[in-house]
C-alpha cells in the first residue's frame, strides 16, 4: 500500500525510507505497554487523570502491598494505611518512623510522598512523587485499600 511521505499505517515517521527507525519506535512502544510503564500522566488513566492504582504497581509494588492479606518484605503493607499511626504494623520501621507520631491521615501521606526524608529525617523510604495529581491518585488508591 503507497502512503504518502512520512507516513505508515503505524503513524507518522520521519522517512518512509527508513524501516530502522519504525522498527525501533514500534520496538519501544510494545516493551512499554508490556512493562505497564506510563510515560505521562496522561496515560496512566481516564482523560480526567493519572490511575493510583496503575502507578501504585509501576512505583511502589516492588517494596509494598495494598492487599491486606500480601506481605512484601521490603516495606510494610499499605492495606489501610489512612488514619492507621505510623510503624504499626510488624515491619521492621527505621526508629526514625517510630518515634515520628504521625498519623497517616490524607494529608500526611501526601506531605511524606513529597520527601520523605524531609518529612521523617532517618526513614528508610526513598521514594519521592514530586507532580501532586499523582500523589493524590496514589493517595485516593491508598485510602480505597483497605
Amino acid at each position: 500500500m503507497d502512503y504518502p511521505t512520512g507516513l505508515t499505517n503505524y503513524g507518522p515517521v520521519e522517512s518512509r525510507e527508513n524501516p530502522v527507525k519504525l522498527h525501533l519506535s514500534l520496538c519501544a512502544g510494545i516493551a512499554l505497554a508490556g512493562l505497564g510503564i506510563a510515560t505521562s500522566g496522561a496515560a496512566l488513566g481516564a482523560p480526567g487523570g493519572p490511575n493510583g492504582e496503575l502507578l501504585f504497581r509501576q512505583r511502589c509494588s516492588m517494596c509494598h502491598s495494598a492487599v491486606a492479606s500480601r506481605q512484601v518484605p521490603l516495606g510494610p503493607n499499605l492495606a489501610g494505611v489512612v488514619g492507621r499511626k505510623a510503624a504499626a504494623t510488624t515491619f521492621a520501621y527505621s526508629s526514625a518512623l517510630k518515634q515520628s507520631g504521625l498519623t497517616w491521615t490524607r494529608a500526611n501521606l501526601d506531605r511524606y510522598l513529597t520527601g520523605p526524608a524531609r518529612m521523617v529525617p532517618g526513614t528508610k523510604m526513598a521514594v519521592v512523587v514530586p507532580n501532586p495529581a499523582e500523589r493524590s491518585a496514589l493517595v485516593d488508591y491508598l485510602a480505597a485499600a483497605r
